[in-house]
C-alpha cells in the first residue's frame, strides 16, 4: 500500500501520467493520489487582487479563500488530473477531502491561519472500497470542518492531509513528490537517511524551510501513525524506489 502527494510543480511535468500508470500497474488497487495546487490557487488570488500568505508553509486562509479554494483544488486540478490519468489507461476516481468526510480536520490556530486545519480523521472505508473495486483514489485536501461542519471546509496542506491518509491506510510508504530531488543539509547536499531528530535541527536551523519544513512535519506525524517508511523525492522517484530522502526513526544519518 503506498500513498502518494504530488505538488502542482510534479503535475506539470509531462512524465507525470506516465510515471502513475506504472506506479499503479506495478501495485493496482493498492495507490491512493494526494494532490496539492497552491500555485494555481495564488495565481487564482492575484487575479483576484489579494497576495498569498504563508506560516510555517501553511497558507493563511480566510473564510472567503474557502470557495476558491473548492474551485481550484477540488474542481479545476483534480479534475484535470483524473481526465489526464484515464486517458493514460488508470481508472482514477477523484474525491475532495469533504466528500463522505473523507478528511475530517480542525482549526490549527484560527487567529494566525485562519480557516487552515490539520486532519483528525480519515474515513478509510471509502478508500479500502474504492480501491478493492480497482480505482485509483485521487483526492483535493479541502476537508471536512469536523469542529462545525455546518460552517463549511477547512484548508488542509496536501502533505498533512497524505501523512494522515498514509496512516488511516496503515500504508507501506507515504511518497512525498515534490520538485526537488530530496532533502538537503546545511552543504546543500542531498542527504539520503534523514532521521526525525536531524530533521527537527533542519527545521529549527531555517535550512529546510517553507514548504520543506511543512513536508518533514507531516513525515514525522506519519512514522508516528504507523507508516513503515516516508521518502521525499522528485516525479522519478515515483517509480524509482531508491531515489530522494527517506526519514526513519533511527538514529543512524547517512549522507
Amino acid at each position: 500500500m503506498r500513498v502518494v502527494k504530488v505538488g502542482g510543480r510534479a503535475q506539470a511535468d509531462p512524465r507525470f501520467f506516465r510515471a502513475v500508470r506504472e506506479a499503479w500497474n506495478d501495485s493496482p488497487s493498492a495507490l491512493c493520489l494526494v494532490h496539492g495546487g497552491g500555485d494555481e490557487v495564488s495565481a487564482m488570488q492575484r487575479e483576484l487582487g489579494k497576495e498569498a500568505t504563508f506560516v510555517g508553509g501553511r497558507r493563511v486562509t480566510s473564510k472567503s479563500d474557502i470557495d476558491l479554494l473548492r474551485m481550484v483544488l477540488s474542481g479545476v486540478v483534480n479534475k484535470r488530473l483524473v481526465n489526464g490519468l484515464v486517458a493514460a489507461g488508470v481508472p482514477a476516481v477523484g474525491l475532495s477531502g469533504e466528500d463522505a468526510a473523507l478528511i475530517g480536520a480542525e482549526p490549527i490556530d484560527a487567529a494566525t491561519l485562519g480557516f487552515a486545519g490539520r486532519p483528525t480523521a480519515v474515513n478509510a472505508h471509502l478508500l479500502h472500497a474504492l480501491m478493492g473495486a480497482g480505482y485509483l483514489p485521487v483526492i483535493s485536501p479541502v476537508a471536512y470542518n469536523a469542529a462545525s461542519g455546518a460552517d463549511g471546509a477547512l484548508n488542509v496542506n496536501g502533505d498533512d492531509a497524505a501523512a494522515a491518509i498514509a496512516a488511516a491506510l496503515k500504508a507501506d510508504e507515504l511518497l512525498l513528490v515534490a520538485d526537488v530531488e530530496g532533502v538537503r543539509n546545511a552543504q546543500d547536499d542531498i542527504v539520503s537517511t534523514l532521521t526525525v531528530e536531524y530533521a527537527r535541527e533542519l527545521t529549527e536551523s531555517g535550512i529546510a524551510a517553507g514548504g520543506m519544513a511543512a513536508k518533514l512535519e507531516a513525515a514525522h506525524a506519519a512514522l508516528l501513525g504507523g507508516v513503515d517508511r516516508v521518502r521525499i523525492c522528485d516525479l522519478p522517484g515515483l517509480v524509482d524506489g531508491e531515489r530522494g530522502t527517506f526519514i526513519t526513526q533511527s538514529q543512524s544519518v547517512i549522507i
